[in-house]
């Protein structure tokens, strides 16, 4: 499996090199450093040392995993994302300190190889920023009946190896009530934090915030001249995908003076088995910013290829404005969601109505038919539930 692994990275690294090779991109291996705003000191990977000058200069550093405070990844019991991607054998404990994204994929993998998985969350419900309540909580019963364990409003006091094993103290939030965990694997998730180290942003000027982050316009320029900046290392989701769309727009401004990202449809996925996926806007949302909404939902019960395939837990849940119809949020939970999101992510691009949707042919028998169905049910009803 983890040779599996390898070979699909070291495929994608050099597709992405043999992309460099036909848009002849210059490759220049090594760590970078600033020395004005328009000249950069490379020490190469292959040893020595090169200077580049350019008028234009986007950073796209991206982000590491945040450690819990004090203690070091080893990257054997306790660590990352990316030591958690490479353990050497199924542990039979898994601890995991977070209970977003990447510790609930990571958590899955390994939980489906065997491994007794605890997830230990601050907050109140899992799935991070900007989940549906109403879907967290579904996966969070869905991955409970697999064996996950959770400790919800659970703060970590504590974290030490202690040979083979690792020790986790916890605490609770609001009862103040001490438990001690002792784990074979302890992955610490608790977030990720902009990459910027030996960048040497203080030489030419570029302003960060309290988060590391550095700050920039809507045209991605930072505070120094001819630099922007996209991506992980700045403001929004950091996720691949967002900054694919950032650095097409960063360098239409460059090259035409005009870009575009549409922030609000921007689809974010977790990859659990069942997947979820959304865009746009959560009902929690909604009901903040006093929209008056309404809300259809399609069980993959209900979904003829979901059946067939044996594979139908979860639903799609479509929220739209009440006097207009537009399509405001779309929440999937069930098999291929990360797959089904791309569509609603279209329609809110194009601010479609649930309406429009729910006339369009969709083939049967597919899983998207639940997406229409889902739309279906929030201007009017749904036809097959």
């Amino acid at each position: 499996m983890l040779k599996a692994k390898d070979t699909a990275v070291s495929g994608l690294t050099k597709g992405v090199e043999g992309l460099f090779k036909k848009y002849k991109v210059d490759y220049i291996k090594g760590t970078g450093s600033f020395e004005s705003a328009n000249r950069l000191k490379v020490a190469l990977s292959e040893g020595g040392e090169d200077e580049l000058e350019a008028k234009n200069v986007i950073i796209a550093t991206g982000s590491e995993a945040t450690p819990f405070p004090g203690v070091p990844f080893d990257e054997e019991r306790i660590v990352s994302s990316t030591g958690a991607l490479s353990l050497k054998e199924v542990p039979k404990t898994l601890t995991v300190i977070g209970g977003g994204v990447i510790g609930l994929e990571l958590g899955s993998v390994w939980s489906r190889l065997g491994a007794d998985v605890t997830v230990v969350e601050f907050l109140g419900g899992i799935g991070g920023v900007g989940i549906d309540e109403e879907i967290a909580k579904s996966f969070q019963k869905i991955l409970q009946k697999q064996g996950f364990k959770f400790k919800l409003n659970t703060k970590v006091t504590s974290l030490k190896r202690e040979g083979e094993t690792v020790t986790v103290e916890i605490e609770g939030a609001k009862d103040g009530k001490k438990e001690t965990i002792t784990t074979d694997v302890c992955l610490v998730a608790i977030g990720r934090r902009p990459y910027t180290e030996g960048l040497n942003l203080e030489a030419i000027g570029v302003e960060t915030d309290k988060r590391g982050r550095i700050v920039i316009d809507e045209q991605f320029n930072t505070s120094a001249p001819g630099v922007k900046c996209i991506g992980d290392v700045t403001f929004g989701p950091m996720l691949a995908h967002k900054a694919e769309d950032e650095g097409i727009a960063a360098a239409e401004y460059i090259q035409k003076g005009h870009g575009h990202v549409n922030y609000d449809a921007i689809p974010s996925v977790i990859y659990t088995h069942p997947e979820v996926a959304w865009v746009g806007k959560t009902e929690q949302e909604l009901k903040a910013a006093g929209v008056e909404y309404k809300v259809g939902k399609y069980p993959f019960l209900a979904n003829s290829r979901a059946k067939t395939n044996n594979d139908q837990e979860g639903s799609v849940k479509v929220l739209i404005e009440k006097e207009t119809d537009k399509i405001l949020g779309t929440h999937i939970i069930g098999p291929n969601a990360g797959e089904m999101i791309a569509e609603a992510t279209l329609a809110v691009e194009y601010s479609a109505s649930a309406e429009d949707v729910a006339r369009t042919c969709h083939a049967h028998p597919t899983l998207s038919e639940a997406f229409k169905e889902a739309n279906m049910a929030a201007y009017d009803k749904s036809i097959n539930f």
